[in-house]
This record gives structure tokens, C-alpha cells and sequence, in this order.
């Protein structure tokens, strides 16, 4: 077998190359535009469905604060508030 020698690509393969490299720039920069635009969409919603849930008065807000936690609500964790610190007995239990 004979050794090949290195062909230098011609103009046309240059050009052919420089094309591609630019069309997988150009698609990748549209991507990112197309997910920074889905996200900013997908956080305008969330915040405008975060704005329709809150009261519309800061008085019954600051009036029951146990309703920001339903997890207390139900029991299941201890609540926050200092006047609920005095639980009652449980039954079965030796109360002094």
C-alpha cells in the first residue's frame, strides 16, 4: 500500500464547514432563548397565581397565622405560636 499524502480541504469544504459550525451556534442560541422565555413565562404565571391566592387583608392575615401552616393545623408538626405552647394532657398520661 501506498502512503496517502494530506490533501488541504479546498475552499469548498472550508466554506461547507464554517456553514455548519455557524447553524449549530445559531440553534443553540435559539434554544436558550426558547428556555430563559418558557421559564420567565412559567414564573410571571406562578407569580400571578401567588398574588390571586393571598388575602386581601393584611388584618386576617396577622389575625390567624396558623393558617399559613397546615401542617400544625392538622398536628402533624408543633405550631409557632407562643400561646399554644400549653397543650392540654393526653389521656393516659399522669398530669402534676
Amino acid at each position: 500500500m501506498a502512503p496517502q499524502h494530506y490533501v488541504p480541504p479546498s475552499a469548498r469544504d472550508l466554506r461547507t464547514h464554517a456553514v455548519q459550525r455557524l447553524q449549530a451556534g445559531l440553534f443553540g442560541l435559539s434554544a436558550i432563548v426558547l428556555i430563559v422565555g418558557l421559564a420567565n413565562i412559567i414564573k410571571d404565571r406562578a407569580r400571578l397565581a401567588e398574588e390571586g391566592l393571598r388575602p386581601t387583608s393584611t388584618a386576617s392575615a396577622e389575625a390567624s397565622p396558623s393558617a399559613n401552616d397546615p401542617l400544625a393545623d392538622i398536628g402533624v408538626v408543633p405550631s409557632a405560636l407562643p400561646n399554644d405552647a400549653a397543650e392540654p394532657a393526653r389521656p393516659g398520661t399522669p398530669s402534676n
